[in-house]
This record gives C-alpha cells, structure tokens and sequence, in this order.
C-alpha cells in the first residue's frame, strides 16, 4: 500500500498545473509548540487539574502528524490549542520559530471539525465546496470578475477529482430524511471544504471517526498526498488506525493523561518501546499496542505484576529522563517581528459574504423539503381548513363574532409556524460556528443573512400564502 501510495503521490505531482499554485505552501516552514499547559479547576476537588502538562512538538513543512492517546488523554485539547482555538492555555507555539500574530495564523491555517457540518439539502457536492471557494475569492487582489468564477470552477473541479467524489459531483449531501452520499464521502466533502481555501496548517479532529478501515486509510492517504504535494502542514487526532494506516504519517505524538509518552517519527515506535522492554509483538498493530500501554482506563495487573498506571508512569518517566521531551523544539523568537507573507492568500469582501450566504441559504431553503415545501402544504391546509369552518360569511352583525375568531385562529397558528424555522436555523448555526472558527466570518454576515432569508420566508411567504384564498373563501 505504501508503495503505491508513493508512486500515486510522484504521478500526481507530475501532472500538477499551474491551475494549483494557490494550494502550494511557500509561506510556513514549520509549527513548533514548547511547554503547552492546559490548567482548569477540578470539580470534585476543586484543585487545579492539567488537561495538557508541558507538551512539546514540532512539524515541517510537508508532514503529517498524528496525535495520538486513549479517550481523555487531551488529543483534540491540544488540537484546538494548537488551532488558536483555546485561549486560556499557557506555552508558546511558534511558525517559522517565531511567535505570531493570532489574525495573521488564522489565516494560515483551517480546522476540519469531528462531526460533519454541511448543508444536507444542497443537490450536489459541488454547491457544497462552490459556496464556500466563491465567499473566499470574492476580494483577491487585481482579479477580474471573469477570472474569479473561472478559478473558482477550476479550484472546486480539482479538489472533487482528487478526493475521488467525481462521480458524486451530482449527489445529494444528504438529509435526516433524504439519503446522500456515505460517511467517508462526506469525510472528505469537509476536508476538501477546507482545503479550497488554500490553508498552510490543516487541523482534523479525529478524520478517520465512524470509518471503516478501507475508508480511513483512504481518507489519510489524501491527506498525505496533498502534504507531500502542497508541502501542507497536516496535524490530525485519530484514534486507532490500522497498520496500514498508522504507517502513512510522518510522526506521532502520544499522550496520555495530558503528557507526552512519544514524539518522534512514526518508524521510531518499535525501537523506543522496545528499549523500554515493551516491544511490539509480532503481527500486532503497533498503534495498537501503544495504546493498550498507556491506557489506565482499566487498572488492572499485567503479565508481570504492575498495575497499567504504574506502567503509565514508566513510559512518562522515561520519556522525561531521556531528555527527549527538551530536544523537540527549537528556540522560538519572543518578538514576532517578522510575519510570513500572508498578503497573497487573498480574504472575502465584506458586502460579498453576505451575498454569498443568503444565496446559499436561499438555495437550502427551498431545496429542502422539510423546511420550506412541507410548511408550504400546512399553510395551503390552513387556508382551506379555515375557509371550510368559516365559509362565505357575511358583514352584518352576526358574524361579527365568527370575523374576530378567524383573525385569531389565523394569527396564533402563524405564530407557532414560526417556530418550525428553529430546527433550519439550528443547522445553520451549527455550520455558522464551524466558519466562523475558521475565520470565514462573523456574526453579522451570519445575522443579516439569516434575517433577510427570515424575512422572506417567515414574514413574506409566510402570511401570504394563506392569506388570499382565506379571503375568498370566507
């Protein structure tokens, strides 16, 4: 599989046109963190408690490196520190071996969330990777309109054959109702959606989740590609590769309990362990076997007497007294005088987000069917339901009364339909906070979106539809 995966990465590099120049990574060198630390108060003892205790590392340019550990041990913890996402962390992380601005490495950088926020009611992969490539390119410098969607169409069509999803270029994302494409294919619909806007440092928390083997080594095999290729920095959490898999990154670091048990290359495993009289057993997964090393989840006695925590604290010591733990990183600057060159990785215009939204939002709302067409046929039976009750009344005074209920039924039952948008805004909510934590934009372009979108449906439609055949029937 390596071998092929090699030759696969050689015969791609070779047929990459200058149609991907923006994907290539000229800026970023490398990341390198020293001494992170994550302290928080412990709620049963009220005591300080790290989630993250000294950790160190480092990644060049064109690696990919895996975080590693037993649930709790502080993977995607760090995974967010590292993203800029925790602010409450202590430790230096460094690009270049020099600290840097937060506005500027949000730019550089992009996260690919656990779970899958998409818009399930687009038609096609396609709108899913094109809304998002036309919000980011609405403002690069000296671009002509014509030039723009040309690059957009160019960048969506290369990422959809890269991450073999061209035959589903015209399949549904996929709703609670409504089947779509599968869980790896939207694995990678997220990666690519992150990858189009050309990041330096790509962040995945946990890519492989709810994959099977084929489909997880699949997805890392794209992401090594595009590592090697683009010379990406790649840092994503998994859980429990398969060998195959596990042999595809550059360098893993294991934590447990929110300290480092190994940094290293990938290739350096075995041998570490095996000097620390673990080795790997023969026709074992070594991911594996790591894992089963450093999980205290289950306390129990091993081959040889000691508890799994006493083994822990072995592996943590060893780590510590060999020294490896200060020969990650280099020394980093203190003064960020000098920032990489992020003046050409080009930034969305302020008035064309929210363009680019509500035409995203107009397309989910009347794609899908729960949102928009099913409330569509409750206000059309509304109409008839109250034209049936209240038929052809007259002006005089008898049915004076019968007028004022009508008003009342009508009105209260398009305040409660009003609530049937919750669900919809929920999930764009949930979209909305994955981009906005990627830098794309904020809550005003989100609010104006949402309202106007709001306003047509809820405010607009809404009334209308039921208004007028109610008039003529009653």
């Amino acid at each position: 599989m390596r071998n092929r995966l090699s030759a696969s990465v050689s015969s791609d590099t070779e047929r990459q046109t200058s149609n991907e120049f923006y994907m290539f990574n000229d800026v970023v060198r490398s990341l390198s963190w020293s001494n992170v630390t994550l302290t928080v108060e412990d709620r049963s003892t009220k005591q300080p408690r790290d989630l993250i205790s000294r950790v160190n590392g480092r990644v060049q340019a064109g690696e990919i490196l895996a975080l590693m550990g037993p649930s709790g041990s502080g993977k995607t913890t760090l995974l967010n520190i590292l993203a800029g996402r925790n602010k409450s962390s202590h430790g230096t992380a460094a690009v270049n071996d020099a600290s840097i601005q937060a506005s500027v490495y949000k730019r550089l950088t992009s996260f690919v969330e656990q779970e899958d926020a998409l818009v399930g009611s687009l038609t096609h992969v396609w709108p899913s990777l094109g809304m998002l490539s036309l919000s980011m390119l609405v403002d690069i410098a000296d671009v002509r309109r014509s030039v723009l969607k040309a690059e957009k169409g160019t960048r969506v069509q290369n990422l959809i054959d890269s991450f073999g999803l061209k035959k589903q270029a015209d399949t549904l994302i996929g709703t609670p109702i409504r089947k779509g494409i599968s869980g790896g294919q939207k694995r990678r619909v997220s990666v690519a959606s992150q990858l189009i806007t050309a990041p330096k440092i790509l962040f995945l928390d946990e890519p492989t989740s709810g994959l099977d083997s084929v489909a997880s080594f699949e997805v890392i095999s794209l992401l090594k590609k595009y590592a090697q290729q683009h010379q990406l920095i790649v840092v994503a959490s998994i859980h429990q590769p398969s060998a195959a898999t596990f042999q595809l990154f550059d360098k893993l670091l294991l934590l447990s309990q929110g300290q480092t048990c190994y940094f290293g290359a990938v290739s350096g495993v075995a041998p570490y362990f095996a000097l620390l009289g673990m080795p790997v057993p023969d026709l074992m997964n070594p991911s594996e076997h790591i894992l089963d090393l450093t999980n205290t989840d289950f306390d129990s006695e091993d081959e040889e007497g000691g508890t799994a925590s006493q083994r822990l604290v072995t592996i943590q010591s060893a780590w510590k007294e060999q020294g490896n733990c200060d020969d990650v990183g280099t020394p980093i600057l203190e003064k960020s005088d000098v920032f990489p060159d992020v003046q050409g990785l080009g930034l969305a215009h302020d008035l064309g987000i929210p363009v680019t939204l509500l035409h995203r939002l107009y397309l989910k709302s009347y794609r899908d069917i729960v949102t928009y067409w099913i409330r569509v046929a409750m206000y059309m039976g509304l109409a008839v339901m109250m034209g049936t009750v209240w038929l052809q009344l007259s002006t005089i005074q008898k049915d004076i009364q019968s007028f004022v209920n009508a008003l009342f039924f009508g009105s209260a039952f398009l305040s409660f339909m009003a609530v049937a948008y919750v669900p919809a805004f929920l999930e764009d909510r949930a979209i909305f906070v994955k981009e906005r934590a990627n830098g794309l934009y904020g809550p005003l372009s989100f609010v104006v979106s949402n309202f106007l979108i709001g306003r047509v449906d809820i405010g607009w439609i809404g009334p209308d539809l039921p208004s007028d055949p109610v008039h003529w029937i009653c």
